[in-house]
């Protein structure tokens, strides 16, 4: 279990933190002694969504936190309000003392809160423990939450020490620590091993394109592959992005690095699953060996593609991925890209669109983000905008004509290259926090990983 989760029954001495809202504080109030009662009122405690109060002992020690929450009827109520916490505390260990509106959301939102990206900058070091509370599963939380942090780390680390070879390190990391197996094929090797897509698009960088291939669990199992954009830089190519638009794009593997997160949930389970993770791992860089526009391209499931703009990459890498987890006919595939700018327009940065063809994963997968708190939108796979995508000398283009519904054409554009799997999911996610908010500071994050991991343990256990 994670170093910061007590399990209950420990005899460590714990401070307690009552939650309260503007409906319950009264009677809360009532019950405090009067030293304490005049504290929190000379403190101007209202109870108020995040607002805090620290209460003393008569020693001069920390008796107590108060700390105030949306009453559980509120639309907008955030669950991970919580999360705030570490940021308001000074280190020590703690315990609910009234349950939040969901325990386990709260206690992950409270580990979560504690995240401090590190490697280039020293942060205040405050060491924290938390008190699991009631029935929570603290090995399951402590698998979820290595799986964010892996995330949120591979995302943060900026683009001159995270290249498609430390990406692959990453992975490789990861599948000895699981027992799983990695194949990678790098290089100008992607041509021979008719990955043409992949290559075109990370020729041009200094840094070797490649296709990484993890693979793990029973072949008898249920084959589920997920798939990540592992652009670990995106310059936009010959087509080259403004520097408002290139400020983030270290930001541009989190669909890999996301991918990479759930995996690990996933194994560290040990869930019942045949389970493949592709990331093919790219620069999006210029130089003599770029791809062109108007360039046309015979991809791995041999449909010739038309290059109509090179900041449209991750598309390309990811039809060849998807090209050859269809070739397994798995249960499910699964793709995670920080594709569009269209989705951010559509839906803004903290809810991803998905897509799929498959009504009841679709609403199943609706209800985890819901009960996750990793909020999820289904966008419609709308046929008639197929017609946007053609090409006068190919079989599609990699970008459709016009400037809308941006991101529901990437999405068909990827369609194109699911034949033989059972379901298929895709993901345009953002994989980053532009403002700090409780247990999601600001920087890179894992969207939509822990709904899907949600429904994957519903379906498999």
């Amino acid at each position: 279990m994670h170093p910061i989760f007590l399990p209950r029954g420990r005899s460590v001495a714990t401070v307690p933190v009552t939650f309260v809202d503007a409906a319950t504080w009264r009677e809360l109030r009532d019950t405090l002694d009067s030293r304490a009662r005049a504290f929190v009122d000379g403190a101007g405690f209202e109870p108020k969504a995040g607002r805090h109060c620290l209460v003393p002992s008569a020693e001069g020690g920390l008796a107590g936190v108060l700390f105030a929450l949306e009453r559980p009827e509120e639309p907008t109520k955030d669950l991970f309000w919580p999360g705030a916490l570490p940021a308001l505390l000074p280190a020590g260990a703690y315990r609910f003392a009234t349950l939040p509106h969901d325990a386990r959301l709260a206690a992950l939102a409270f580990a979560l809160g504690t995240y401090r990206f590190a490697r280039y900058r020293k942060q205040e070091d405050k060491e924290f423990k938390l008190e699991l509370p009631g029935n929570v599963d603290g090995e399951d939380l402590s698998r979820i939450l290595e799986g964010v942090t892996l995330a949120r780390d591979l995302i943060n680390t900026p683009a001159n020490d995270f290249g498609p070879a430390e990406l692959e390190a990453a992975a490789r990391t990861l599948a000895e620590r699981h027992g799983a197996k990695v194949r990678v094929v790098a290089g100008d090797d992607l041509l021979k091993a008719n990955f043409p897509l992949v290559h075109a698009v990370g020729r041009a960088a200094a840094r070797a394109p490649r296709l990484i291939d993890l693979t793990w669990g029973e072949a008898s199992h249920p084959k589920v592959t997920l798939i990540g954009k592992g652009v670990c830089f995106d310059s936009g190519g010959l087509d080259i992005k403004p520097e408002s638009g290139m400020l983030n794009m270290k930001k541009d593997m989190g669909g890999a690095a996301c991918m990479l997160a759930l995996a690990h949930m996933l194994m560290a389970r040990g869930i019942a699953l045949r389970l493949r993770v592709i990331i093919p791992a790219v620069e999006n860089a210029i130089s003599g060996a770029s791809f062109r526009p108007r360039d046309v391209y015979r991809s791995r499931k041999g449909l010739t593609v038309e290059i109509g703009n090179t900041d449209a990459e991750g598309r390309l890498i990811l039809a060849d991925a998807i090209a050859l987890a269809d070739e397994d006919k798995p249960d499910l595939i699964a793709d995670m890209a920080t594709l569009t700018g269209a989705a951010r327009v559509a839906l803004g940065t903290e809810i991803p669109p998905f897509y799929t063809d498959d009504d009841a994963l679709a609403a199943q997968l609706s209800d985890c983000g819901r009960s996750e708190n990793d909020p999820v939108w289904r966008m419609p796979l709308w046929r008639p905008y197929d017609a946007l995508l053609e090409s006068k000398v190919a079989d599609i283009n990699n970008v459709a004509s016009g400037n809308f519904g941006g991101s529901i054409t990437a999405a068909l554009f990827l369609r194109r290259f699911v034949a033989s799997a059972k379901a298929w999911l895709h993901f345009d996610i953002y994989a980053w926090n532009q403002t700090a908010k409780p247990g999601r500071p600001e920087g890179g994050e894992c969207q939509a990983a822990r709904a899907l991991y949600a429904l994957l343990v519903s379906r498999y256990g």
